[in-house]
């Protein structure tokens, strides 16, 4: 049994909210909406780049000049990066991530010169994760929410504010880094309900358990939180 395996069981034998439990009571709480595969995986890919370091509202509007800009994936490596670099400029971090975006699609031109990565949705699991990963610039979150949001699959992306709630909920070592949290968080959550607590965290994250002003006081979940990490000033 692998370290990581154990210390899930581990965790699971304290009296912690079980991944369902989260989901029934922050379903309420925020309504989630339903899940819409977009089946457009290099689409999900790019955007997600864009989206790393800024805004829902800055990423959308950087992946609108670009599709403005750029009628096709080919077009993009057919231009100069700085062409790229002003067209994503809404989004921050232009310079970075144009070339990160250059390099994605120069390596996804190679291994499938039609750009089509719909052959994800059938590869097993971890094989399209690592196809994703093998790309540059593309982690493990990054992997996830093409896998997730494009094929409808059952990889858990944990960004920050996931990552964060399920320390703080002990589901996760506090000290554990982003890398091992994904595995041991996927490895504990159903796949069906794999959407529902990555939307839900996310929004739990957001609007009550901030970072740095967690409303401890208006928490739902503060019944069997052992709020791991909070800071001290609100652990009254």
């Amino acid at each position: 049994m692998s370290t990581s395996v154990q210390r899930l069981k581990k965790l699971q034998n304290k009296k912690l909210w079980k991944p369902e439990e989260i989901i029934q009571i922050l379903d309420i709480e925020y309504s989630r909406p339903p899940q819409q595969i977009s089946k457009s995986p290099i689409f999900e890919l790019i955007l997600t780049v864009l989206s790393q370091h800024t805004s829902d509202h800055n990423s959308g509007e950087a992946m609108h000049h670009l599709l403005k800009v750029f009628p096709t994936w080919q077009s993009v490596l057919n231009s100069p990066v700085h062409v790229l670099e002003d067209a994503i400029r809404p989004g921050g971090l232009a310079p970075t991530k144009s070339k990160r975006i250059h390099q994605i699609l120069k390596d996804i031109k190679r291994l499938q010169p039609d750009f089509n990565l719909g052959f994800l949705a059938d590869e097993p699991l971890e094989e399209a994760r690592t196809w994703l990963t093998s790309l540059p610039g593309v982690g493990p979150k990054t992997a996830a929410c093409v896998l997730l949001f494009a094929l409808g699959r059952p990889a858990l992306p944990v960004d920050t504010h996931v990552e964060r709630v399920s320390k703080r909920l002990g589901l996760v070592p506090l000290q554990m880094n982003a890398e091992k949290a994904h595995i041991l968080l996927e490895k504990s959550v159903k796949p069906k309900d794999v959407y529902a607590y990555h939307m839900d965290l996310i929004q739990h994250g957001r609007r009550t358990c901030n970072a740095r002003k967690p409303k401890c006081n208006q928490c739902v979940l503060i019944k069997k939180c052992p709020r791991n990490g909070v800071p001290i000033t609100f652990l009254s």
